[in-house]
């Protein structure tokens, strides 16, 4: 791919599935994201969202194994969407790519280590009966303890093996807990249990939106929950044999998530008691945890589940800032951030780009602010997540799609005569999600209720664009293999690159069809 090797190819596929199984984290993302869809629809866009978009993902997961396994790198989304792109467009194609990509790495960090706190403060609200609720600056600070913690591990994992060993323990952690918590709710259940028709066929909308536009808003849980798959390509210069092992990673998470969330779902909404109002207004804005209280009877059996639940928050806060700080640091080595020369260094000690870990960690950490002046900012933070990781993804599967897919014949992993049909419904996908995760969750927000994705997202693309005008376009060649060898000469920051002329040859389909290699 034109890089000079820098990190230590130690890790195995179990370990890079374990790390995007513990990244989307099924129990715990469907658990922070419930109200929304407990909103929008209660059971049937609980439990038929999850089908909907458990197969678009799986469809989206596809399509991003076959590039994966053609360009594998740590650049992940933004080098495929150069390397797919003809080489005029490559730059400026990479560069939106990318800062999309590393916006939603930040944001899904943010998501999933904001959520976390949120449901530790519902925990000990639990344990007061319910008569105390969290300031946001409580909740802020144990959000940045999460944070900290998280940039800790990340720090020494690698010199220690340690994310090899946690990433594994998260597959076993979240499947044996799944079931644990299924079959105790279920024998438990002190308010009795639901009917079949009300699991399979219950409709609650009290979002104030027409109940068709309702069930699609409400597909934020499950679509903010199934994210993540994609991001692992950061650690493609960490395994062997990445083409192979990367790819099957990716696509088995899904699947493995996916079963993770029905045998999850259907118990939680068997005994989905009070009614939704009663557990939309909790303290702290999460009602699993009083959901897992009154099935079993008491504060202490319900923190006892939510203990496994915050037990795959953990995995999945340190696996989240694990790739966003890869991310952030193949971006740097090719000069596309501000201060390039400083996060594109790799800590030889550590065996890992500290000072991208830093920089994450202080990004995400500072979004966390948002919170105190908008108390349903979790929505916003997991509607720009959601929304940057479509896009991210989305743009190379379509230019692909749209230049015939002549690039992606040799892939290791292929998929296809079906490789237009997936690719297409990604992309339809992904223009509906967009829309989707913009709006509010319910049809009259006020200032405190309304979703603020779209100012987020705004925020990051005026800087991204700015930084383009000032630098990029005059500067910024794109990854290398993909850019031309004379423009290759004056992007490296750092020296990290092998001379263009030894990179991997690449695929360029001109306009009127033909092939250049």
């Amino acid at each position: 791919m034109g890089y000079n090797a820098e990190l230590k190819r130690n890790l195995s596929m179990f370990t890079i599935l374990g790390l995007s199984f513990s990244i989307i984290a099924a129990p715990f993302g469907l658990s922070t994201a419930f109200s929304i869809a407990l909103t929008c629809g209660g059971p049937i866009t609980i439990l038929y969202g999850w089908l909907v978009v458990s197969i678009i993902s799986l469809c989206m997961a596809a399509s991003l194994a076959e590039l994966c396994s053609m360009y594998p790198s740590s650049g992940g989304v933004y080098v495929w969407a150069a390397f797919v792109a003809t080489k005029k467009w490559a730059p400026l194609t990479s560069w939106i790519v990318g800062w999309v990509s590393l916006v939603a790495n930040w944001t899904l960090c943010l998501s999933i280590n904001f959520g976390g706190s949120q449901l530790i403060m519902a925990a000990i609200s639990q344990f007061r009966g319910n008569e105390w609720a969290p300031a946001a600056w409580q909740t802020i600070l144990t959000f940045w303890a999460c944070m900290v913690i998280a940039a800790i591990v990340n720090a020494y994992g690698v010199k220690y093996n340690y994310l090899d060993r946690l990433n594994t323990l998260s597959f076993y952690w979240t499947a044996a807990g799944t079931i644990i918590i299924g079959v105790t709710i279920l024998a438990r259940a002190k308010d009795g249990r639901k009917d079949a028709d009300f699991v399979f066929a219950g409709w609650e909308n009290t979002s104030g939106w027409p109940d068709g536009w309702a069930f699609f808003v409400g597909l934020l849980q499950a679509a903010y929950t199934l994210t993540g798959y994609g991001t692992v390509a950061a650690l493609c210069e960490e395994v062997a044999e990445p083409e192979k092992q990367v790819p099957k990673a990716i696509v088995w998470s899904v699947v493995a998530a996916s079963i993770t969330g029905f045998v999850y779902l259907i118990p939680v909404l068997f005994v989905l008691t009070p009614d939704a109002a009663d557990l939309l207004s909790a303290a702290a804005g999460q009602p699993i945890p009083v959901l897992f209280s009154l099935a079993t009877g008491s504060p202490g059996g319900g923190f006892g589940l939510l203990f496994i639940i915050l037990g795959v928050f953990a995995f999945a806060g340190i696996g989240s800032l694990t790739v966003a700080l890869r991310c952030t640091w193949a971006f740097a080595r090719d000069g596309a951030i501000p201060g390039s020369k400083y996060w594109a260094k790799v800590n030889k000690s550590l065996d890992l780009p500290l000072n991208a870990l830093i920089l994450s960690t202080v990004v995400v950490s500072l979004l966390g602010l948002i919170y105190l002046g908008n108390t349903a900012a979790f929505s916003a933070f997991t509607g720009v997540a959601t929304i940057c990781l479509s896009i991210s993804y989305g743009i190379p599967i379509c230019v692909a799609m749209f230049r015939r897919r002549v690039m992606l014949k040799e892939a290791p992993w292929t998929l296809g005569k079906f490789g237009y049909v997936i690719n297409m419904v990604t992309f339809l996908w992904i223009i509906l999600a967009t829309v989707l995760f913009c709006m509010p969750t319910v049809a009259q927000p006020d200032a405190t209720t309304m979703n603020y994705a779209s100012v987020v997202f705004a925020f990051f693309f005026v800087l991204s664009a700015g930084w383009w005008f000032a630098w990029g376009s005059r500067h910024f060649a794109g990854p290398l293999g993909a850019a031309p060898e004379e423009a290759v000469k004056n992007i490296s920051p750092n020296n990290h690159h092998v001379h263009a002329q030894d990179a991997k040859p690449t695929v360029d389909v001109s306009s009127h069809g033909s092939e250049e290699k």
